[in-house]
């Protein structure tokens, strides 16, 4: 690791630690705080991937996770009004989640590197942040997986009810993740201003210390 990968570390680091803080308060009936800020941590991944290289991406990522996990386990032992803050199997779904998702990130993003600059960090972002939703809502709520741990009550995520209180009948996690995934997709999009901006300024530094 060198110095200059180093905002990126903390920049991912900051992002995961405010996510698992905000996602303790809602945001309307489908959301929670920490939607917002959570996808920032592709555009960290997007930028890292771009200037320094994938390795460097990696080791964004991998930094990311190791934080992630150490904000689960304190969250396994603060009890709130109706148990833990974060349970096991959801700690599980968030990691495994971020992990893979951000490993697709990058991949994608080196497939489409060559291409014009908005190619590379909107097509991995899109894809990786749909992975991402799949991956935490289905493990952390779907009543098909329950096995990942069978002590979680996820009862409440398996009321059947109109998607987003409007379209077809569906389990309550379901609502939650098109929500979730929704926004995503829009912070994609606004993403690629700063991505763009702090890019460019980044290549600057890099050419005049050379």
């Amino acid at each position: 690791m060198t110095r200059t990968h180093l905002p990126g570390i903390i920049a991912m680091a900051a992002i995961v630690v405010a996510s698992n803080i905000l996602v303790q308060f809602l945001y309307g009936n489908w959301l929670t705080w920490g939607a917002f800020t959570y996808p920032l941590a592709f555009l960290v991944t997007d930028i890292m991937n771009r200037v320094y290289g994938t390795a460097a991406a990696r080791r964004v990522v991998l930094a990311g996770f190791i934080v992630g996990i150490i904000c689960s386990l304190i969250g396994t032992q603060i009890i709130g009004e109706f148990g833990p803050l974060v349970t096991l199997r959801i700690a599980i779904a968030s990691g495994l989640a971020f992990f893979i998702a951000q490993m697709l990130d990058i991949g994608i993003f080196s497939i489409f590197r060559k291409g014009i600059w908005w190619k590379a960090p909107l097509v991995s972002t899109l894809v990786s942040s749909t992975v991402d939703t799949v991956i935490f809502f289905s493990v952390a709520f779907s009543g098909a997986l329950s096995f990942v741990h069978p002590a979680t009550d996820v009862a409440w995520a398996a009321e059947v009810l109109p998607v987003l209180g409007v379209g077809p009948l569906a389990p309550l996690w379901v609502s939650l993740a098109v929500a979730d995934w929704s926004v995503k997709l829009g912070l994609a999009l606004i993403a690629l201003i700063p991505f763009r901006i702090i890019t460019a300024r980044l290549k600057v530094r890099q050419i005049d210390n050379i």
